[in-house]
């Protein structure tokens, strides 16, 4: 069995950003040199997250749009009233209490996840036709990390 490890950083120049990874996790594939196994790919911190989905701007907003109802940001105004009625108590999360603005991008990561496992067939990611991984960033603008961690024979 090998393994083989790869971190990255990102420093994204918005708040919220998706970037896609797919190539990075492959290459860390390649340079595992491994033919059957998994691609763990991890976000390291509770801002983010990973996911597969299409490449596509218009699923990203609508993703964004769909979070923003459930976990709403109180950096800006709500989505509709069924956003605003999903505050907390107050109006505001109860982490702000700590100096934070970041409580909604808690919660996207909750409900998003912070890790997808990715199978690797023939030395390829076996991904579906349109499926890519990114890095989802609910928190940015400041450096974090990511674990790329492969494994297999």
């Amino acid at each position: 069995m090998k393994w083989h490890t790869v971190y990255k950083t990102f420093t994204t120049k918005s708040r919220r950003q998706f970037v896609r990874i797919t190539e990075d996790v492959q290459r860390a594939v390649d340079e595992a040199g491994i033919s059957e196994g998994m691609a763990l790919v991890s976000a390291m911190h509770i801002t983010a997250a990973v996911w597969v989905n299409d490449d596509d701007p218009g699923i990203q907003e609508d993703a964004l749009e769909w979070l923003d109802k459930i976990a709403p940001p109180t950096w800006k105004a709500p989505a509709n009233d069924v956003a605003a009625a999903l505050l907390p108590e107050g109006g505001d999360y109860r982490h702000h209490l700590n100096g934070e603005d970041n409580g909604d991008a808690h919660l996207k990561n909750m409900l998003t996840h912070h890790q997808v496992l990715m199978p690797v067939t023939s030395g390829q990611l076996d991904l579906g036709p349109w499926q890519h991984i990114f890095y989802c960033e609910f928190d940015g603008r400041r450096p974090k990390r990511l674990v790329i961690k492969v494994f297999g024979e």
